[in-house]
């Protein structure tokens, strides 16, 4: 009688799941342990990613959009370069190679 093809689950898993897909083998089986795996996997709350947003990052695209806006303002492709001086913003064009 031939073998049945086994399912390969172990792509794209974390560490943590590879684990407990592992631990399900081993305790009921390699065929039960994965179906099993593969109903929770279904179920499992899956993380969504945050993307964190720069506050300052905002603050300073928002004071800046007006004045491109209104063409008093033209940054070239390379940008520009913000640092913090004493009480005061220092602006440098940036070095392009």
């Amino acid at each position: 009688m031939p073998r049945k093809a086994r399912i390969t689950i172990d792509a794209d898993l974390t560490k943590g799941q590879l684990r407990k897909l592992n631990a399900l083998r081993k305790s009921v089986g390699h065929e039960i342990g994965e179906r099993a795996f593969i109903e929770w996997f279904k179920t499992a709350a899956k993380p969504e990613k945050k993307l964190e947003v720069d506050k300052n990052a905002e603050l300073v695209a928002a004071a800046v959009e007006d004045l491109i806006e209104k063409h008093k303002l033209k940054i070239p492709n390379g940008g520009y370069l913000l640092k913090r001086g004493r009480g005061r913003a220092i602006v440098t064009r940036s070095a392009t190679d």
